[in-house]
């Protein structure tokens, strides 16, 4: 492959000082080149029938459209270059077009990265891609991964490497960078991809920008902490030497999580002394991972600790972390010696345990030295460091996590009155707040802490009004979560993504209205927002629900058709999974409930209330049943007892009663004092609101009916209630 020289305009002194790193990028050889390969590069793109450019026009009216363009591009009109392109017939020169993409791609506009792929486009079509040097292509890929486009960028990368481009390292880590987390197995190919290539030159200097650095080790290594893959991790860290990379800060931090995932709580302040010990430069975000790494193993003990020295200012938190050990160690042995030892099975798993432990050993004493020749006492951080409100939060998350609602509370109290500013709340620590009073069902106070945050200006964002909607959705109070929305989008100005209309529409099957979902539906669409498989899969719930097979399935085929989204196998199970003749047992719908109560999703528990009663009716039509039915079912009392409760703490009284009379006729007493006791307790004070509107009240009488039916099978107080709310046994 031949290297040629940077292009004309990517070595102009008009370019933005952040484009300038890709200048010394090595281009594709030029088609009329001949190439010392012997295996000639392939084209960039996909095949495509090319489509004719408009060569008609007189020569100089080309060369002054190009000079035209040219010259606006240096003087940095990027709008105006784009409408003069947008508007010519005839493809720019190779250095107006290589410009024109990396200035788009530099503005990092959704517009902007748009544009400039448009341009790559209509350049595959025709054939002419060859027309862009690499520091476009390559600035290009990096402003999609950081605008979410990952997979395009990723390809954008894969295909520089088949023409014989070598992308510049901050382009191509920064694509390595983004899929460590959105994908990282294939961040792992594509980092491998470009470090084979960079390895077939001889000549480093030829590659020096496109090789790795210590950033780019960084992106892979997190990468295989995400996948928990400490052998691979081993073989990147060892490779950062012969690159003449040294492990920074961030590695170590990276290397904190490897152990998280691996189980090895014991390790983290072996990662900590390895940094003091080597004399690498500290930073805050050690210290935040530390906190993270102890809240995820639910140590919030030890969380708590770090937090608490860093506030009086001590810098002795490896004795800390140290003597953490030690209580784990006692308390681990003090487990052993209660635990019987004469139980085969536990013989084995601790077999299996230990070995474990030994190849894990074998990888982390390569990694850390300290580990087999510790310092013989705790080794001190270089300064003291007062935690911020990213570490403060995070401690604020592990106690959400375990329903601790006053440490949280108590927490946001304490940043409030801190000195340093770095320690106040910000919008992340008032969400985690909003979140904790959510997941208690604390609606009004998670609704003051929003109002707190409006009045001191800190202002909330998408995910704190997605959390709020999907707290009044699992409350059924669907009205105020459409009024959040009405707020959120004219009073705060945040426009609701498709997840905030996800929550919306489960929302609505919670209270088994089909035809909100769709109305939310296709507004989310009428806004352009692009539907998910979550999206699709929620609304076949809800026609399913409302017995329409038919909306279900045309839904289903609707998802097949859109090639943005993929197919999820449990909408493809729930339509199909009849022709394949596979239906569940008892067992089995017993153990789908206890899942679903778990996961509090009511509206699930009502299609496997429908698939029930329709098994347990087909048990009476005896030989007339069709050959390829499902066996006839026979419910147990958990089954149809756990049924039942999921359906009476939802407010579904019509379905809890239709259930309660299937108990009855299988023979099974329900508990009446159990749900007697549900009901009192949740839902006594229901329909008693006295400034409820005239419509509001009319929509509730089929509900308030219904109530007052279960009320009178339950023996409470209750008005009239008519025969139509009876379950009606199949037909004999």
């Amino acid at each position: 492959m031949n290297i040629a020289s940077p292009s004309p305009c990517s070595s102009s002194s008009s370019f933005p000082s952040a484009l300038r790193w890709l200048s010394p990028l090595p281009l594709p050889p030029s088609p009329s080149t001949s190439t010392t390969s012997s295996k000639p590069a392939r084209p960039f793109s996909l095949r495509a029938q090319p489509t004719a450019t408009d060569l008609s026009l007189p020569s100089d009216k080309k060369t002054n459209d190009d000079q035209t363009l040219l010259s606006l591009l240096r003087q940095k009109k990027t709008e105006q270059a784009w409408t003069l392109y947008s508007q010519s017939p005839h493809l720019p020169t190779p250095t107006c077009l290589s410009r024109l993409v990396a200035q788009l791609s530099y503005q990092a506009t959704p517009q902007s990265v748009a544009r400039a792929r448009t341009i790559i486009t209509r350049l595959r079509n025709e054939r002419q891609l060859h027309r862009l040097d690499a520091n476009s292509i390559g600035l290009l890929a990096s402003a999609s991964a950081k605008s979410g486009h990952t997979l395009y960028a990723s390809s954008l990368i894969k295909s520089m490497l088949r023409s014989g481009y070598l992308p510049h390292v901050k382009a191509w880590s920064a694509v390595v960078s983004r899929l460590s987390t959105e994908s990282p197995s294939e961040s792992i190919s594509l980092f491998d991809s470009v470090t084979r290539r960079v390895r077939r030159f001889a000549d480093p200097s030829i590659v020096a920008d496109s090789k790795s650095d210590t950033a780019a080790y960084n992106a892979v290594l997190n990468a295989c902490a995400n996948l928990g893959d400490k052998s691979k991790f081993l073989k990147l860290f060892d490779e950062m030497h012969e690159w003449g990379c040294e492990p920074d800060v961030l590695t170590y931090n990276v290397m904190i999580k490897l152990c998280a995932r691996a189980d090895r709580k014991d390790l983290l302040v072996v990662v900590l002394e390895r940094i003091i010990e080597r004399g690498i430069r500290f930073c805050m975000t050690t210290l935040h991972s530390l906190v993270a790494a102890y809240v995820g193993f639910d140590d919030l003990e030890t969380a708590e600790k770090i937090v608490q020295a860093m506030r009086e200012g001590r810098n002795d938190l490896c004795k800390i972390l140290r003597d953490a050990n030690l209580e784990d160690l006692k308390q681990a042995k003090e487990d052993d010696d209660y635990d019987d030892y004469d139980l085969e099975d536990e013989k084995e798993e601790d077999m299996e345990d230990l070995s474990k432990k030994k190849i894990d050993d074998v990888v982390f004493e390569k990694l850390l030295p300290n580990l087999i020749e510790p310092s013989s006492e705790p080794l001190l951080l270089p300064k003291v460091y007062a935690p911020n409100s990213r570490i403060y939060t995070t401690l604020m998350k592990g106690y959400m996590k375990a329903g601790r609602v006053t440490d949280t509370v108590r927490t946001l109290e304490a940043m409030r009155h801190q000195d340093d500013k770095a320690s106040h709340p910000d919008h992340v620590t008032y969400t985690t707040v909003v979140s904790a009073f959510v997941k208690a069902g604390l609606m009004d106070r998670a609704r003051e802490v929003l109002a707190e945050m409006t009045r001191i200006r800190v202002p909330a964002n998408r995910i704190t009004y997605n959390i709020l909607l999907k707290g009044y959705c699992q409350q059924l109070q669907i009205d105020k979560a459409k009024e959040l929305l009405r707020e959120m989008a004219d009073d705060a100005g945040i426009k609701p993504d498709v997840v905030s209309y996800n929550i919306l529409i489960d929302g609505c099957i919670l209270i088994d209205d089909s035809a909100g979902a769709l109305v939310f539906f296709n507004k989310m669409r009428e806004q352009g927002i692009t539907p998910t498989k979550i999206s699709y899969t929620t609304l076949m719930k809800a026609f399913a629900l409302s017995g329409q097979p038919k909306l279900a399935n045309k839904v289903f085929d609707e998802m097949l058709r859109d090639p943005r989204v993929k197919v999820d196998l449990v909408a493809w199970n729930m339509l199909r999974m009849k022709e394949n003749r596979f239906y569940p047992n008892v067992a089995t719908y017993g153990s789908l409930v206890n899942g679903i109560a778990v996961a509090r999703k009511p509206g699930e528990a009502l299609l496997l209330r429908k698939e029930i009663k329709e098994r347990c009716e087909m048990k009476e039509e005896g030989e007339n049943s069709y050959s390829n039915s499902p066996p006839p079912l026979k419910p147990d009392e958990g089954l149809l007892d756990s049924l039942a409760d999921i359906c009476l703490r939802a407010a579904f009284f019509k379905k809890a009663l239709e259930i309660v009379a299937c108990m009855e006729e299988n023979g099974i007493p329900p508990n009446k004092t159990k749900y007697k006791k549900i009901y009192v307790e949740m839902h006594s004070r229901m329909f008693t609101s006295k400034h409820a509107s005239q419509a509001r009240q009319d929509r509730r009488i089929k509900k308030k009916r219904a109530a007052e039916a279960f009320k009178f099978w339950l023996g409470l107080p209750n008005s009239y209630y008519g025969s139509e709310w009876e379950y009606e046994p199949p037909q004999r």
